[in-house]
């Protein structure tokens, strides 16, 4: 069985709730939950299988370089791990409705944050079935990983969820 570490952030909502619904959906991988909040080298070390996700929130708390912001300072510990030897995967969580012209940009942020480092990025997903105008989370007709609305289409995750586990499943180490 794979094992798999799901770092997320932030704590107590929908990208919480649904780091939940992928340990309930894969029977075939391990998946230990942690929040970036309780996340260190030897822990990253650990595991050569990752799933990151986020939500989709106002640029500066992705970009403030302070000690505030927590995908930051997570982003900086990566410097102090090897990314060539880790297999990583993306969820974003994101308004298509509200936001439509920055629908899942979290995605891009994470995919240019782990690109950089050279992490094996798996779990590109179709656009397909989202309605938006624009996102800083897709290249050619791909989000970076899976997006996910919970607030404007819950009824389409559970599905969305299993399709895209048996798509990195097949990828992981």
């Amino acid at each position: 069985m794979n094992k798999v570490l799901l770092v997320y952030w932030p704590e107590k909502g929908n990208v919480d709730l649904v780091a939940d619904k992928f340990i309930q959906s894969s029977k075939e991988l391990e998946i230990q939950k942690v929040s970036i909040l309780n996340v260190n080298k030897d822990l990253l070390e650990a595991y050569d299988n990752w799933i990151i996700g986020g939500s989709t929130v106002g640029s500066h708390v992705w970009e403030d370089a302070d000690d505030s912001n927590r995908w930051f300072e997570f982003f900086k510990l990566l410097n102090e791990v090897d990314l060539t030897k880790k297999v990583v995967a993306f969820y974003g969580l994101g308004d298509q409705i509200l936001y439509p012209h920055h629908f899942v940009d979290g995605l891009g942020v994470f995919q240019e944050e782990f690109e950089k480092r050279n992490a094996n990025i798996i779990g590109q997903w179709p656009i397909d079935g989202y309605q938006f105008y624009d996102s800083d989370g897709m290249h050619n007709k791909k989000f970076y990983g899976l997006a996910l609305d919970e607030d404007h289409q819950p009824e389409k995750t559970e599905e969305r969820i299993n399709g895209w586990i048996e798509l990195i499943r097949k990828e992981f180490k």
